[in-house]
């Protein structure tokens, strides 16, 4: 076989198993509110998410897909090598923060090794006074602005909903909106998955993507213009992955998500879904990668501090952000030291 497209075959499937662990991380964002309200069970919730997210593929576009795949590392810098070491950085902060239980963003993990692995690679061929110019400030700031947006924007959305929901439905019997809301949440839940695969997948699929064209299967024509022929393979494998890996999502997570943050109710879990879901919709067809992990605990504080700020459980609370702030930069460095590896082993990477 080739060994350019070995090599191409072994970088897709670590993207594609990325992809696999980024849904099994993720899945508590998808489950964790209508698991917790006893809407549906564990085994019915990752169903739904799991179908729900991987029909994304027909409702929201490709925009993230190719703010990812062209839009953050100048691409003549980066080849198989830095796809494969970015995305192990983002594979081992993955699972390091799963066994700790900690909802980070697989997105952000992945950005980060994507950006720690070209970084390293610029800066052994070139000196590391120049290493930051392979990055594009333009596709890197809206994301960065985002990392304190989205939960803001998740925060303040489920907080309104919530207290016009209270309002509105002061009067009505207390049994009775619960069994409605029991059912609302059906919807809110599946419109949030849908956010969730139509956000996170792309992501792996500009990956792929940016692997095909440095490969040389991709011309700049093909990545201009909806990826030519590969379209329709990238979209289908990257939402098929994620799909699985939700379904045998990572329960650790769910547990933090849907119960250490705050105890929510059906109304609760509806607006914090809801919230959650208009936040994601909204980010994607403006070709935004924001985290769905952020996005989610936002909106569930959000619900939580309607109550009373000692509702919400600060101290799960605080943990989550640090591990946020550190997300990008832990996937950094261990992408940069894997493309050190490498180096190491193969000098003409």
């Amino acid at each position: 076989m080739n060994p350019g497209l070995l090599l191409l075959i072994i970088t897709i499937t670590t993207a594609l198993v990325f992809d696999f662990l980024n849904g099994f991380h993720d899945a508590a964002n998808s489950i964790a509110t209508v698991v917790s309200t006893r809407v549906l069970t564990p085994r019915k919730a990752v169903l739904l998410a799991a179908f729900c997210n991987f029909i994304a593929a027909w409702f929201l576009g490709t925009a993230v897909a190719k703010t990812i795949g062209k839009g953050m590392i100048h691409l003549e810098d980066v080849t198989q090598f830095v796809v494969i070491a970015g995305l192990a950085g983002a594979i081992v902060w993955d699972l390091l923060t799963w066994w700790w239980g900690l909802p980070t963003s697989s997105s952000h993990a992945l950005i980060g090794g994507y950006a720690g692995a070209a970084l390293a690679r610029h800066a052994l061929n070139h000196g590391a006074g120049s290493a930051f110019s392979v990055i594009i400030p333009a596709g890197w700031t809206k994301t960065l602005i985002f990392i304190v947006i989205a939960p803001m924007i998740g925060f303040i959305l489920a907080f309104v909903f919530t207290i016009a929901s209270y309002w509105l439905l002061q009067h009505k019997n207390p049994r009775s909106v619960d069994n409605w809301f029991r059912r609302l949440q059906l919807i809110s839940a599946a419109a949030y998955s849908i956010g969730h695969g139509g956000n996170d997948a792309q992501k792996t699929m500009g990956i792929v993507a940016g692997a095909l064209f440095t490969a040389g299967y991709m011309t700049p024509y093909d990545m201009a213009h909806d990826w030519g022929r590969f379209k329709w393979p990238v979209i289908l494998a990257a939402h098929a992955a994620i799909a699985l890996g939700t379904y045998f999502g990572g329960w650790r997570i769910v547990h933090t998500m849907g119960s250490k943050i705050t105890k929510l109710k059906p109304i609760g879990g509806f607006c914090a879904e809801s919230a959650g879901a208009l936040t994601l919709f909204g980010t994607a067809l403006a070709g935004i990668p924001v985290s769905t992990t952020h996005t989610i605990t936002g909106a569930i504080v959000g619900v939580g501090a309607v109550h009373r700020l000692s509702a919400v459980r600060w101290g799960v609370a605080r943990r989550i952000v640090w591990a946020w702030i550190l997300t990008i930069p832990a996937s950094a460095a261990v992408a940069a030291l894997v493309f050190w590896i490498i180096r190491l082993v193969h000098p003409a990477a």
